[in-house]
């Protein structure tokens, strides 16, 4: 996946120099794609992440209502994520769009036009995303350690505005929500906090 935050999580500040060479253990990718699950969500979320041919597929299933992404070993830094279930059909179709090359501007056009003409649904209740990225100079694949990582948020309120939610369209003090794609069915909420040195 490209390094969004909104899945594809467009939004994402991208983190790193290099791609990492090497798949790390599925036990590896299961327990670090969950740092991005609220702490009570992490033992029963279902993860998806690759096999030793580099195929994304689901590592661990899920017994609750949580869906982590681990680190794609093709991009720069370390990104993982975790969203509520009902989000799966947006970011099952972004991933689909993506791996037929699209840039990312079509695969929020195509996902608005699919919405709107019911062949797949948002949520109807704001629904949450969670993503946990480090540097890659903080990440060791082969350890499995990270360091310095960041916690930013998004919560998905499709076709929300800044008139129907009194949100800013853009940040104006660090950690401030905001607004982004306002009237869209991926209108959502920012909460990026400040980044500590």
């Amino acid at each position: 996946m490209q390094r969004y935050l909104t899945p594809l999580f467009c939004g994402l500040i991208s983190f790193g120099v290099r791609a990492q060479t090497s798949i790390p253990p599925a036990d590896t990718q299961v327990r670090l794609a969950v740092l991005a699950a609220p702490t009570e969500k992490r033992e029963g979320a279902a993860v998806y992440g690759y096999n030793p041919n580099k195929e994304f597929v689901l590592l661990r299933k899920g017994t609750n209502d949580y869906v982590c992404l681990a680190d794609d070993p093709a991009q720069k830094g370390f990104n993982v994520s975790c969203y509520h279930q009902a989000l799966e059909p947006f970011m099952a179709r972004g991933r689909e769009l993506k791996k037929q090359g699209k840039s990312p501007a079509e695969v929020l056009t195509i996902r608005e036009q699919e919405v709107k003409a019911g062949k797949w649904q948002m949520p109807k209740q704001p629904s949450t995303l969670f993503v946990y990225s480090a540097p890659d100079s903080s990440y060791n694949a082969a350890s499995g350690e990270v360091k310095n990582g960041y916690m930013r948020s998004v919560v998905y309120i499709p076709y929300a505005t800044a008139e129907s939610t009194g949100l800013p369209l853009k940040a104006e003090a660090p950690g401030m929500p905001w607004l982004m794609d306002p009237g869209t069915h991926r209108a959502h909420i920012m909460i990026n906090p400040p980044v500590t040195k």
